[in-house]
């Protein structure tokens, strides 16, 4: 499996959240904090506020916050949610893709429990169990 820098961005930025859970964080600041590009972290950011992950406010005492307590955020949940545009293989895409095999694919099931097996793994954690202390480089 191989996860998308949306993804892994995604990923750090809850991290960052999770160490402190009440405070609302700036896009600029938590760009400054994972070395990311502004840009894409507030697509990412758009993203996890949709999905309810994260509370956004404009203004003076702005910014983004967690919408849920860091140990109910399954991890597999998240990364479920930041690859849904991403087929692991492309018979898994919504057009079914070009696959010439069909109903003769061995590989597919195979494919889809390895799958499976990956976020179950991943949901054995919460954001709670990787938040990132204040000073600690992610």
């Amino acid at each position: 499996m191989r996860l998308t820098s949306f993804t892994d961005y995604g990923l750090r930025m809850l991290m960052r959240m999770s160490s402190a859970p009440q405070r609302a964080f700036s896009t600029a600041e938590l760009a400054e904090d994972l070395q990311l590009s502004r840009n894409h972290l507030a697509k990412i950011m758009q993203k996890l506020a949709k999905a309810g992950l994260v509370e956004t406010r404009r203004g003076g005492g702005g910014g983004a916050r967690l919408a849920k307590a860091p140990d109910t955020v399954r991890l597999g949940d998240v990364v479920r949610l930041l690859e849904d545009d991403q087929a692991l293989v492309v018979c898994f895409q919504a057009s079914g893709g070009d696959c010439t095999l069909g109903a003769n694919c061995r590989l597919r099931g195979r494919l889809h429990g390895a799958e499976a097996a990956f976020i179950a793994e991943l949901n054995r954690s919460t954001l709670a169990d990787i938040a990132l202390g204040a000073a600690q480089p992610v």
